[in-house]
């Protein structure tokens, strides 16, 4: 979970909580993945032989994923490991600070689709809220959704991202009172 100060491209959303250049580091994952295809996460991925942690997974597999250079990165820390069931992982967070930002992008398209920086303004602002439904083999499973737009596109944040960028903000007191009637079916 990487934030930073955007370039030049503040949020039109005033926040009470939060600068309107803040921003974090996505990205949209590639549609051929076989787990949580097309969907729009942080950069992350498995720990492997070599590495020293998730720390420095996490920093890894952001160099892969979006071509960014990890000496510009102030770790922060790690959260506690969380569950994804649909997929069976256990995920570390690792809180990151971008203090030299450097440009990033897709560096791998069977990865990543798009690589984006959002103003976190953005993800606060109560109109861009939503409640995901996702319907699956009979179960009904809701999840924290954000409308966020990023070098003309849209994306919905859903699912594993969506669930902790809520109880981030939650628990930072960041998050406007939003409206969770509305909501959208997950993009499946």
């Amino acid at each position: 979970m990487l934030f930073g100060v955007l370039d030049g491209v503040p949020s039109d959303h005033a926040s009470r909580a939060v600068a309107r250049d803040l921003d974090v580091l996505l990205l949209a994952r590639a549609t051929t993945l076989g787990h949580h295809p097309g969907q729009v996460a942080f950069p992350g991925g498995r720990l492997d032989p070599g590495d020293d942690g998730p720390v420095d997974a996490a920093l890894r597999e952001a160099v892969e994923e979006t071509g960014l250079d990890r000496s510009g990165v102030d770790v922060l820390g790690t959260l506690g490991e969380l569950p994804v069931p649909v997929s069976n992982h256990l995920v570390t967070p690792v809180l990151g600070w971008w203090s030299r930002p450097t440009p990033v992008g897709v560096v791998d398209d069977a990865e990543s689709a798009h690589v984006f920086r959002v103003p976190v303004a953005d993800l606060l602002d109560p109109d861009r809220r939503r409640t995901v439904t996702v319907r699956h083999r009979g179960r009904v499973h809701k999840s924290p959704g954000f409308l966020a737009e990023a070098d003309g596109r849209e994306h919905l944040v859903w699912g594993f991202t969506g669930g902790i960028l809520d109880a981030l903000f939650d628990r930072l007191g960041w998050t406007e009172p939003w409206d969770r009637s509305r909501t959208l079916d997950a993009p499946l």
